[in-house]
């Protein structure tokens, strides 16, 4: 593991927040899928005594995140599609709201897993495309039709593309470098293009509430910022935030006893047994618990 400085302000001033409950070695990939219920298993988490970042220090080096991201595969989140394309229809919605109708604009989703975003964009008239590093996840939306270039943002097929709208649905949080995937977004946007990013906030209410027990304490996240935080950090890098504030998500409701039970086995399988027995296990519900934000940026002319 490596010790790394601030992502925002770049100093090395830091106060543990939660101690690592971990062993150190580099998790299964199964623990970076985005379904995982490996809640609290996490690296030494800090906040930076200079400007309030909270990040993963130290952390595993690049090359092994990268490896893993590539080698994941998800079947869970294939089979919970319906409660992530109400999702992705409500934040369309939203986004559009704010940003203006389709009419043929251009659109990329960073860390598009497979693609659900980009096909329900594309069926509201957006040219949308998606960068995954997953293959597999990659094999799954090509299968669909669906528009996928298999790596990051450095992919050689972006090179010298410009989009209306760049989306990262969840996906700041994983990186290694969020100011320099913003940075990279930015040359990806056309001037006055848009960048959407949606993480947990870990100023919200639940989050303090609960503290170390905080589900979104995992070891594939390596950054939890606040709204305030990812602001800095969208301004710093060339942009004029818009706005921000809590979002939440359709889940199945047997999808939600699965994640019931990677907080508290016995109580995930009480919720197992009336979900399934009352045969709720495909009805999608709307939950936000305050600690999931969107924050809609613009990049200024001048950059």
């Amino acid at each position: 593991m490596i010790d790394v400085v601030c992502n925002l302000c770049g100093q090395d001033n830091w106060v543990v927040q939660f101690p690592a409950t971990m062993n150190g070695r580099l998790p299964d990939v199964s623990a970076f899928r985005c379904t995982s219920a490996e809640y609290g298993s996490h690296a030494q988490i800090v906040r930076c005594n200079q400007c309030g970042l909270v990040y993963a220090n130290p952390r595993w080096s690049d090359e092994e995140l990268v490896a893993l991201y590539e080698a994941v595969e998800d079947n869970t989140y294939s089979e919970e599609r319906e409660g992530r394309e109400l999702t992705f229809r409500k934040h369309l919605q939203a986004m559009e709201r704010v940003v203006g109708q389709a009419n043929g604009r251009s659109l990329l989703d960073v860390g598009a897993y497979i693609g659900v975003f980009v096909e329900v964009a594309q069926q509201a008239g957006w040219n949308a495309y998606g960068v995954e590093p997953s293959q597999w996840a990659v094999d799954a939306a090509r299968r669909r039709g669906l528009p996928l270039i298999q790596g990051t943002q450095d992919a050689p097929a972006l090179a010298g593309c410009q989009f209306d709208v760049v989306t990262m649905w969840d996906v700041i949080e994983h990186v290694t470098d969020p100011a320099g995937e913003i940075a990279k977004a930015r040359r990806l946007l056309k001037p006055g293009g848009w960048l959407l990013l949606h993480t947990m906030d870990s100023d919200s209410k639940l989050a303090r509430l609960m503290g170390g027990r905080w589900p979104w304490l995992m070891d594939m996240h390596l950054y939890y910022f606040s709204q305030k935080t990812l602001a800095a950090m969208l301004e710093k890098q060339g942009f004029e935030v818009v706005w921000s504030g809590a979002q939440g998500r359709y889940l199945r409701l047997g999808y939600v006893a699965t994640r019931i039970a990677g907080l508290n086995r016995p109580l995930g399988r009480l919720a197992h047994a009336i979900v399934h027995g009352l045969r709720l296990q495909e009805v999608a519900v709307p939950l936000n618990f305050g600690d999931l934000f969107t924050i809609y940026a613009r990049r200024r002319l001048e950059t």
